[in-house]
């Protein structure tokens, strides 16, 4: 089995790296900051692969994808689109340049990992893609807004992809958390109210597991954790202004 994780130096990507490779799987790790990428290889020099990358430089991304499905006779057995940013703060007080960044990355990253390990799922018996996606897809979340529209438009490529993949025999999935503890939401400067109404109670091991999960129970959308599991379903049962109004309870300051 063989995967290729983005976002891999650190948080999620990096709790998932850690669960693969205890299961047996050979990995490509990819980064922009890779230091720590070199330790896990000098742990793993035969099972592991590792590459600078910018997921939003969708030529590099599909050279570095097809340097390690070549070094696995063109197979790929999982894409795991991991990396991501956050900003945390109103949208008017985001910059510009922050929220092209943050769609550059979280949306534009995640079309380059589907669009260039395509080629090698298809030809892998069982291949997946797993997109990072989040609860804030599920109704725009204020002090997110941009992160939030990013996921929603996650949300739509992984149906999409599903549908449209599926004569390819390639499941394409998404895993939905609310917020994790990871260096991406602790080294927020600024906080919001629904994070201080919900908490933080998720670890990026416990991401990492609903990944292990996906990948033998595959489902389109997979919400972490029972709480936000009974509001997802209830959202997708109850008209959408009672999902606003309820982000609008929690988002009170």
């Amino acid at each position: 089995m063989n995967a290729f994780i983005t976002g891999a130096a650190s948080g999620i990507g990096k709790a998932t790296a850690d669960a693969l490779l205890k299961r047996g799987w050979s990995l490509a790790l990819a980064d922009i900051a890779v230091d720590d990428l070199y330790v896990v290889k000098e742990e793993y020099p035969d099972r592991v692969s590792v590459y600078v990358l910018d997921v939003t430089d969708e030529s590099a991304f599909s050279s570095a994808v097809a340097d390690f499905a070549a070094q696995h006779n063109g197979k790929l057995r999982l894409m795991f689109n991991c990396a991501g940013v956050l900003e945390v703060n109103r949208f008017t007080d985001i910059s510009t340049r922050r929220h092209d960044q943050i769609i550059d990355i979280n949306v534009k990253g995640v079309l380059h990992g589907c669009r260039s390990a395509y080629p090698f799922l298809r030809d892998t018996p069982g291949a997946q893609v797993i997109n990072m996606s989040s609860a804030s897809a599920t109704y725009g979340i204020p002090e997110f807004a941009v992160y939030s529209a990013s996921k929603f438009a996650v949300q739509g490529l992984t149906e999409a992809l599903n549908i449209e993949w599926r004569k390819d025999g390639i499941h394409v999935g998404d895993i939905m958390p609310p917020f994790v503890k990871t260096p991406m939401l602790t080294s927020q400067e600024h906080g919001a109210a629904i994070i201080d109404a919900l908490g933080v109670n998720l670890t990026a091991e416990d991401v990492a597991e609903a990944v292990m999960k996906q990948l033998s129970f595959k489902l389109t959308h997979r919400p972490v954790s029972l709480p936000f599991t009974l509001l997802f379903l209830f959202s997708q049962i109850t008209p959408r202004p009672l999902t606003g109004l309820l982000i609008r309870l929690l988002s009170r300051h």
